[in-house]
């Protein structure tokens, strides 16, 4: 990672980790991390989701990202749940406290865990909330 204090930039369709404290380890893959900023990344999550009802009991969380081009990272942030309408899902915003670099000379990430949807409806709907959270992110600079 070039900058410890900046997040890398991934691409679209990379899959997060998100794991929320607030009780037993809890961790979920999710498709919808968007860079939003050097420390600021924004996710969706279902309304129902037991992440969602963590965070808003206990902000603290940690988004592990691996990717190709030698992004292998854990951002340690404090989320906070945003007033934006999205319909079926909650925009949440992760401000980033620490970036945990854990790239290292010994080894090459070739390629990360993608998505693939299989059902065109979601494969759409999933299209929507990254337009709706890039729509919340300040542009690229």
């Amino acid at each position: 990672m070039a900058d410890p204090d900046v997040l890398p930039r991934w691409p679209p369709g990379t899959v997060a980790v998100l794991a929320t404290a607030g009780g037993p380890a809890h961790a979920i893959p999710v498709s919808t991390a968007l860079r939003a900023g050097d420390r600021r990344v924004l996710i969706a999550l279902a309304p129902r989701r037991e992440s969602l009802a963590r965070l808003r009991a206990d902000p603290r969380c940690a988004l592990a990202l691996l990717a190709a081009g030698d992004i292998a990272i854990t951002a340690h942030a404090r989320a906070e749940i945003l007033d934006a309408d999205l319909g079926t899902v909650v925009a949440v915003a992760l401000h980033v406290e620490r970036i945990q670099d854990h790239g290292t000379k010994r080894f090459e990430i070739e390629a990360g865990v993608r998505w693939r949807w299989t059902d065109p409806a979601a494969e759409a709907r999933d299209a929507e909330v990254r337009a709706a959270l890039a729509a919340l992110s300040p542009p690229a600079a």
